[in-house]
């Protein structure tokens, strides 16, 4: 097995900054799932995303 791939091998230094990170990301989701707010349909965000990029491109701001 590829080690870059292995989940043996973390990209964090300690176990502590392992469980720091998990604390903070099961947080995040659970606020989201909690959020009253409407959801955005994935290809909304997608168009709105492509068109920004589009912008910053015409713009020379985009490689």
């Amino acid at each position: 097995m590829d080690s870059l791939f292995s989940p043996a091998v973390s990209d964090f230094e300690s176990e502590e900054q392992a469980a720091s990170y998990d604390r903070w990301l099961r947080a995040k989701v659970q606020a989201s799932i909690d959020d009253p707010r409407p959801s955005i349909p994935n290809e909304r965000v997608l168009a709105e995303m492509w068109a920004l990029i589009e912008v910053k491109r015409a713009e020379g701001r985009l490689g």
